[in-house]
């Protein structure tokens, strides 16, 4: 796969007597200090942390603090000013040693206490960086919180039910933590990812972990690749941590597995904040884990719903990727026509750097081709707080729906992106939104063909139940599912051909799809369509369907929870989803995080705060 990556150097001030260095801690149990090592040009920052860049290399480094030093008491007047002016935080005319210390604060440094809870990738690479903590440090204590939490019951109230969001971890995870912190020692923080703990939803190819698919028919899918998206993970440094339960074979929004369980016997995904409700679907155990803070980021896949279903339950920013921005080869599929595999994390700062490392054109997924030209060079450029000024979001009414906690919450998120300077305009959808909308997945035509091409290619040798007709031989699955299994089983090539063939109806169904929605936001001259991505602990009519449906991409990002006074499930949260243009991901995210900063909707579950 041809990846495109994001690098940063570690950069930490040392400020005795205006010394400055870089430094970073070394693969060992207590922190020490790393060699010194020269800043890499070309990093590709968040705004916050490149807009005080003084040489020109995207970053706050030291060399921007000796550039600084030496013209402490530069005033407008003094010539070179222009190299320099930025640095005057506070705006008062002067260069001072407190204009250095705001600088200074720009580096991706901190040497003060760390807490996993809630910890960003900012916050990990900050206390990496600083020694205060290590990747193996940090693989361990997630690892820790798996132990303790996952099956455990917590939850003592009326209907409390385990986590059950983890189907198995790594045993070679604290290895490749101890390789990113050695990385660290000798060549800096060379990724936003490098040493992040990182699940991913069990039907995403790894080598060091059997991929089931969520099912115990599969539990010897010890496959010799990594799925493309898992390898540019690894490539960027990340630790994958542990595979994420799902709903068998990523059918449904219950997330019901049986991989690790006796035949017969299945396991049910919880949400961490009312562990009676679910967690969503299908990617429910990544939903859980991310939320229950069981590891640093998560990925899941969406076909018609989930990613964003689980981000919407679990309070998480979810981004469903354009189809062809990342590479679907070495997942299991659902629906080839409409799965892609996307982020699931607690910020959009997080989602953005976790798509940097996905996406890519890779031949073995030829729909990836499309991107040529389109990805830019780091989504985390995107992450500014006034990325909503002057853009126009457009709304369908039909799609916010009456719930109470869900009109509340939609109306409160309409004043905030006008507040933060969005023009939100009510749409009435032209003739034939409402078949766009109606399309039904590809899952019922498409599974059969498009799983026989996976085990064609992916599937281990001694691997035996080798069909969908074989799966149902072993009895080792969820059996509710039998006679959905059955069916698919049972749908001929011919079949498939005239649903998801070239010529075929839902392919064409897309394809006017696609067309109509792009046209739509392009004659109102809108950036973003706007809806609820569902109601508490619940979806709302075919909106989850307009992103699937069109191939386009969207981010959906939690816009607050439900209230006593609203008479649905108190506590519950609810998310906004913003739908763009094809690879317009870097819009999406910037406005995911205009509106992330000014509301910090997301709130922490209480029942798994810090291990004592």
């Amino acid at each position: 796969m041809t990846t495109r990556r994001s690098t940063a150097a570690v950069a930490v001030p040392l400020l005795a007597g205006l010394t400055l260095a870089l430094t970073g801690p070394v693969a060992q149990a207590e922190p020490v200090p790393a060699p010194v090592l020269e800043a890499s040009p070309g990093v590709v920052l968040a705004p916050f942390y490149t807009e005080l860049d003084l040489t020109g290399d995207r970053q706050v480094t030291p060399a921007d603090l000796d550039v600084l030093a030496a013209r402490l008491g530069a005033t407008p007047a003094s010539a070179g000013w222009t190299q320099v002016a930025a640095a005057d935080v506070d705006a008062d005319g002067v260069l001072t040693v407190a204009d250095l210390a705001a600088v200074s604060a720009r580096m991706v440094y901190d040497d003060g206490p760390f807490e996993l809870v809630e910890a960003s990738v900012i916050d990990m690479q900050a206390a990496m960086n600083a020694g205060v903590t290590t990747s193996v440090e940090l693989t361990r204590a997630y690892l820790d919180r798996i132990a303790a939490y996952d099956r455990t019951l917590v939850d003592l109230a009326e209907g409390g039910r385990p986590l059950n969001s983890v189907i198995t971890t790594s045993t070679v995870a604290l290895q490749a933590a101890a390789a990113a912190d050695a990385t660290r020692a000798t060549e800096g923080m060379t990724d936003l990812l490098l040493g992040v703990p990182v699940a991913v939803k069990d039907n995403y190819d790894t080598l060091d972990m059997p991929t089931t698919g969520g099912c115990g028919c599969w539990e010897d899918n010890h496959t010799s690749t990594d799925a493309a998206m898992v390898a540019g993970l690894r490539e960027a440094g990340a630790v994958i941590l542990a595979k994420a339960s799902l709903d068998e074979f990523a059918f449904g929004f219950v997330s019901e597995f049986s991989a690790g369980q006796a035949p017969g016997s299945t396991l049910l995904a919880a949400s961490p904040y009312r562990t009676s409700q679910t967690a969503g679907g299908s990617s429910g155990g990544t939903g859980a884990a991310i939320a229950a803070n069981l590891a640093g980021l998560g990925f899941g896949t969406d076909t018609g719903g989930s990613i964003r279903v689980p981000s919407s339950y679990n309070q998480l920013v979810g981004i469903r990727p354009t189809v062809g921005l990342a590479s679907r080869d070495g997942i299991i599929p659902l629906a080839l026509s409409q799965d892609t595999g996307g982020p699931m994390a607690r910020s959009v700062m997080d989602a953005a750097a976790a798509l940097d490392a996905v996406v890519g054109v890779d031949p073995a997924d030829p729909v990836t081709a499309e991107q040529a030209g389109r990805v830019p060079e780091s989504y985390t450029a995107h992450l500014d707080p006034t990325a909503l000024e002057g853009a126009r979001i457009g709304y369908v009414a039909s799609m916010v729906g009456t719930n109470p906690t869900t009109l509340r919450l939609f109306t409160q998120a309409r004043a905030t992106l006008e507040a933060l300077g969005a023009t939100v305009v009510e749409v009435t959808p032209p003739a034939g939104f409402g078949d766009v909308l109606a399309e039904p997945s590809g899952s019922t035509n498409e599974f059969r063909h498009d799983l026989d091409r996976y085990i064609a290619t992916h599937l281990a040798p001694q691997v035996q139940a080798r069909s969908l007709t074989d799966i149902l031989a072993t009895g080792h699955y969820v059996i509710s599912r039998g006679g959905t299994y059955a069916s698919r089983a049972a749908v001929t090539e011919e079949t498939y051909q005239a649903w998801a063939g070239p010529e075929g109806t839902h392919t064409r169904a897309i394809a006017t799809g696609h067309a109509l929605v792009t046209g739509l936001m392009d004659d109102l001259d809108l950036d973003a369509i706007a809806y609820p991505t569902g109601t508490p602990y619940g979806t709302h009519s075919t909106n989850l369907r307009l992103s699937p449906n069109t191939g386009m991409p969207s981010l959906t990002v939690p816009m607050g929870q439900a209230s006593a006074e609203d008479g649905t499930i108190t506590g519950a949260g609810v998310n906004l989803e913003l739908l763009g243009r094809d690879y317009a991901e870097g819009d999406l995210i910037g406005f995911g995080y205009a509106f992330e900063q000014a509301t910090h909707a997301r709130t922490s579950p209480a029942l798994y705060g810090p291990l004592g």
